[in-house]
């Protein structure tokens, strides 16, 4: 039973990886007032811009340089995710268009661009590999990897799994002890005031949703790298964890540092369903995709409680998904 829980948990961090990146670059987003429904798109675009370029670089440098191969994919991942962000920023601060829709455009966008020059990237071939851009990514940390169970379980992961817990904690930190995070919540609950103390709520506003768009990116990034071991195929594994890390913002009441144990446990849920059956727990194959729901029960049941304590630090931002019209200050 114990390789099978060790297997369990392995998997959770991986997938709960790519929903923090998501969750913790959307949080972001939604506490400047902006509900940005293209997570799964921007965090394709990131994934596919950063395989492509580690794809390119590991067949043309002459030697490779794994450092090199995780600079260039990493910011290439986050540039073209950031644009991503600044195309919505355009359209829904700039333009003021619905909020909603666009989002949901940009997925749309997001997801065709990526796969229609992931075929390029693929030619004649169903998939794509770059395998010394999958080892630089692995790389362990040395000595704690190695040691019995508690390598196994805490230092079998590259630098990206780590990565994202200290994202989502100076994140938090940001947000909750700094003067520029305290204008970002101030333009997020109310745009008209801060813009009335002198806060620059359009700059606040293309900031904060450029860089969580980045953020996000670096998700669709860890998925080919290293979940998918370097591989890019045109599927929907993304996509389907870019909505899961929409859900976990609920889930997780706005606050990073929950972003951190709830994408663990959204990880532990979507996999229930294959890995109950090897400690004893038989589930009928029409109940199978009812498991797979579980994530979003849980969010529902967050959403009801959250609704009856009715607690200030528990709701979303006042602004959210509404428009800011200054002349109507």
């Amino acid at each position: 039973m114990l390789p099978t829980i060790i297997a369990w948990f392995n998997r959770t961090v991986m997938f709960g990886t790519v929903m923090m990146y998501g969750a913790t670059g959307e949080i972001i987003t939604e506490k400047s007032g902006h509900l940005n429904l293209g997570v799964p798109g921007i965090a394709y675009i990131g994934g596919f811009t950063g395989f492509a370029t580690a794809f390119y670089y590991e067949r043309s440098a002459a030697a490779f340089n794994p450092i090199v191969c995780i600079l260039l994919s990493f910011a290439s991942a986050f540039i073209a995710s950031a644009l991503m962000g600044l195309i919505y920023s355009f359209i829904t601060i700039t333009l003021k268009a619905n909020q909603n829709v666009t989002g949901l455009t940009i997925t749309i966008f997001g997801v065709g661009v990526g796969n229609f020059f992931g075929k390029i990237v693929m030619g004649n071939k169903t998939v794509a590999v770059t395998p010394k851009g999958f080892a630089a990514y692995t790389t362990k940390i040395p000595f704690l990897s190695g040691t019995k169970i508690i390598g196994d379980i805490f230092f079998k992961y590259g630098f990206m799994v780590y990565l994202a817990i200290i994202i989502a904690l100076v994140v938090q930190y940001f947000l909750s002890k700094t003067r520029s995070g305290l204008n970002l919540r101030a333009v997020g609950e109310d745009p008209a005031a801060a813009d009335a103390a002198g806060i620059s709520v359009t700059k606040y506003k293309y900031l904060a949703t450029c860089i969580g768009a980045g953020i996000s990116g670096l998700g669709g990034l860890y998925y080919v790298l290293e979940y998918n071991k370097g591989m890019w195929a045109t599927e929907n594994g993304i996509e389907a964890l870019g909505w899961l890390a929409v859900a976990l913002v609920i889930f997780a009441t706005w606050k990073p540092v929950n972003i951190i144990w709830g994408a663990l446990l959204f990880g532990f849920l979507s996999w229930a369903y294959q890995y109950l059956p090897n400690i004893g727990i038989t589930i009928p194959n029409y109940a199978i995709e009812l498991v797979q729901t579980l994530p979003y029960i849980v969010t529902m049941i967050v959403l009801v409680f959250a609704s009856f304590r009715n607690k200030k630090e528990n709701q979303p931002p006042s602004s959210l998904g509404l428009s800011y019209f200054r002349e109507e200050r």
